[in-house]
């Protein structure tokens, strides 16, 4: 079996740490005939969030808060097995680890400033609303006789 594709980043040049990554292989459910049976090609992939020395501190911080409801024991599970073949599952347990890993390392949005609405445009819709409600007074049948 050849090597995994290089390491995976998960933000800048902060690679996913290869040997702090437990691999767990089981037998796939789902179709593929005869060879199903005997191939564990269901990949696991642990990485222990909590214990790792791989992540700058405030990430690490940041990603236990964000990913409290996934974690078991410190513990970070992402399982693959839509693929046939066991290497393309390691692949893609990899890729989802580093993907969920970013974001939840990602720093917060800057605040939202409101922006103020301009006078004139105040003015303006005022204006329109007081023309409009003038139009809608003039059709009832008031004041007619």
């Amino acid at each position: 079996m050849g090597d995994m594709s290089g390491p995976y980043l998960i933000r800048g040049s902060v690679p996913l740490p290869e040997a702090e990554l437990a691999w767990r292989f089981s037998r796939s459910s789902g179709p593929g005939g005869q060879h199903v049976n005997t191939s564990d090609s269901q990949v696991e992939l642990r990485f222990d969030l909590a214990r790792t020395e791989a992540l700058p501190e405030v990430w690490k911080a940041r990603a236990l808060e964000r990913l409290a409801g996934r974690l078991v024991d410190g513990v970070i599970v992402v399982r693959a097995s839509e693929h046939r073949s066991q290497w393309r599952n390691r692949e893609t347990a990899a890729v989802r680890l580093a993907a969920l890993l970013a974001e939840a390392t990602a720093p917060p949005p800057k605040p939202r400033r409101p922006t103020r609405i301009p006078r004139g445009i105040n003015e303006r819709r005022l204006r329109e609303k007081k023309a409009r409600s003038d139009t809608k007074q003039g059709r009832s049948g008031r004041n007619w006789s």
